[in-house]
């Protein structure tokens, strides 16, 4: 699983950061979250295919998380991407986006279909064979929702030493190594599944919560992730107006990511006013040691071995 940063910018346009959008890579496939406006562009530079993308997730309907939609949809359709693009999003989202689509670009090559998130509710946005994307309410000023990306276990590895010394047949493989069959030789000796296979690689794990005041039960939410992306928009001096625009600190994201006992914490969605986030990144270590910043163009690969 890969996250590449395509904007961690606020609202306000700044020359130092674009707006929020992320892509993250899973089994040769792409899923966006949030799509700023110049999501195509930002796509290009950082050598993203466009036919391997098939979702995109948007958080709420502000326009720094989904002014970027139209762009890219159109982009998609003059690359001549085929299959099926679905954007999970609201009703209103589903509504105002397809009929802006239907305006600016009615023949698309790619089937485009929604997928409606209700606001306010944790569910299940995606499920494939290997991954499950949940939802779930943040606290903003208007209906918004995080994400976080769960692989799914992964089968035990087969011991390729033990199947050829009991000469195991091929059709047994599978069962051994998916559902933890055990195995009995012709002769009646049994060989147990913890003999034939070793333990199975972890599973990672990305939370996605952007924009968001903070509130203390989001570590819940979130607990144990191995990469948790949290908005932090102002430093400790802001904090008031933070709680006012419902937003959050880098301290503030520092606490949650702390109170869950996360692997790692990713700031972004940085305001305008800062010409350098260190400021922000002090005072999230001082509570949670192991944070970076977020930054166009960056790429973090979420590795488990």
């Amino acid at each position: 699983m890969k996250i590449n940063i395509l904007g961690c910018g606020s609202a306000t346009p700044s020359l130092r950061h674009l707006p929020a959008c992320q892509v993250v890579e899973h089994r040769g496939q792409l899923m966006m979250i949030d799509c700023g406006e110049g999501a195509q562009l930002s796509m290009r530079r950082q050598g993203l295919n466009f036919g391997r993308l098939n979702h995109i997730f948007i958080s709420h309907l502000h326009g720094d998380h989904c002014l970027g939609l139209p762009g890219l949809l159109s982009t998609l359709a003059l690359q001549q991407k085929g299959g099926t693009i679905t954007v999970h999003t609201f009703a209103e989202g589903a509504d105002l986006f397809g009929r802006v689509m239907d305006f600016i670009c009615r023949e698309r090559p790619y089937e485009l279909k929604f997928n409606i998130l209700t606001p306010g509710q944790q569910q299940t946005a995606l499920e494939t064979d290997s991954l499950v994307v949940e939802a779930f309410p943040l606290h903003h000023r208007v209906p918004t929702l995080g994400f976080i990306m769960r692989e799914k276990p992964k089968p035990r590895h087969l011991r390729g030493d033990m199947a050829k010394f009991l000469q195991i047949p091929v059709s047994r493989l599978r069962g051994i190594k998916e559902d933890g069959d055990d195995f009995t030789t012709p002769d009646g000796r049994l060989f147990t599944n913890e003999q034939l296979t070793t333990p199975a690689d972890p599973s990672a794990s990305y939370a996605y919560c952007s924009d968001t005041a903070y509130f203390p039960e989001l570590a819940q939410i979130v607990e144990g992730v191995d990469l948790l992306y949290h908005e932090s928009t102002y430093d400790d001096s802001m904090e008031a107006m933070a709680a006012e625009r419902h937003h959050s600190t880098a301290s503030q994201a520092a606490r949650i990511a702390r109170d869950a006992h996360v692997g790692q914490l990713l700031l972004g969605h940085f305001s305008k006013r800062y010409n350098s986030e260190e400021l922000l990144l002090q005072q999230a270590r001082a509570i949670f040691p192991n944070t970076i910043a977020a930054n166009e163009g960056m790429t973090i690969e979420l590795s488990k071995d």
